[in-house]
């Protein structure tokens, strides 16, 4: 085999280098907008991924190097005959132990990563004593219930309960906990931006939770094939200050129970309406 095909095997390492040094720059920087994750959760996961991303890079390089060796000595030498082995233990030992332990040592690794989102005894105190809302899919939208204001989301619907759909806020630099359920059939609730997923399914309540570190407005996707209308199953996540979260539950209040006449309704319950500010 010829220098040329030498140099063929070694392009594709020297362009898969330059290509990755090369992609922040251009806006092709992985892994979503050319942003930062948009949660501190999701900034430990994006680490993960490159330090995964640089040792398979260092492997791939290596190989690469091995076999434009291999070419290049065979082309210089052309009258050495090649010498055929079968078996060698001290190479399958190499082979077999050293992915071994790269693969052992990023279990070790993110084990307080996996821990962290996945164990509940890891999750926010005061996120979990207060869950946010419950997060229902159903074919093919998103629906969000909150507590009324001052109280705590309960397991079951309560009169006075504040309903959206596909438009979930959230509060801005505190952890917050939703209760993720599906209505139908198999579902994935998915944000990219701050790199959470997690499958909904029928007859669970799954709690999820997550802290945003960037106010903005981020998409919500299912991220599970669920029917024909799959494609249009998206909300909006509105990540916002205290203040306008708390303003956004009053405005959301005064919207679902005014009751036409400048009050805001008394609920099932017989409390008593407050005045609606005008």
């Amino acid at each position: 085999m010829g220098k040329g095909w030498c140099l063929f095997f070694l392009f594709w390492p020297v362009a898969a280098v330059v290509s990755c040094a090369a992609a922040p720059l251009i806006g092709w920087s992985f892994p979503y907008d050319n942003a930062q994750a948009a949660s501190n959760l999701g900034i430990r996961i994006d680490n993960l991924f490159y330090l995964i991303l640089a040792i398979t890079a260092a492997v791939f390089i290596g190989t690469q190097a091995v076999l434009v060796y291999a070419l290049w000595h065979g082309a210089n030498n052309r009258d050495e005959r090649a010498h055929h082995t079968h078996g060698n233990h001290k190479l399958e030992l190499i082979w077999s132990v050293i992915p071994g332990a790269i693969l052992l040592f990023l279990a070790i690794y993110q084990m307080n990563l996996w821990a962290d989102f996945r164990f509940k005894n890891h999750y926010p105190e005061a996120a979990v004593k207060a869950p946010l809302a419950e997060v229902t899919a159903r074919q093919f939208e998103w629906r969000f219930r909150y507590p009324a204001i001052g109280k705590k989301l309960q397991p079951k619907p309560q009169p006075d309960d504040l309903y959206t759909v596909n438009e979930l806020h959230v509060p801005f630099g505190r952890p917050v906990l939703i209760q993720l359920r599906s209505e139908d059939v198999q579902h994935s609730f998915f944000l990219p931006a701050l790199r959470i997923k997690q499958d909904a399914l029928p007859g669970l309540q799954i709690p999820v939770w997550f802290e945003a570190n960037k106010p903005g407005v981020y998409d919500l996707v299912c991220a599970e094939l669920c029917g024909w209308g799959h494609y249009k199953m998206k909300a909006h996540v509105i990540v916002e200050p205290e203040e306008e979260y708390q303003a956004y539950l009053k405005n959301l209040t005064q919207q679902q129970f005014y009751d036409g006449l400048g009050n805001i309704a008394a609920n099932e319950n017989g409390s008593e309406s407050e005045a609606a500010e005008k």
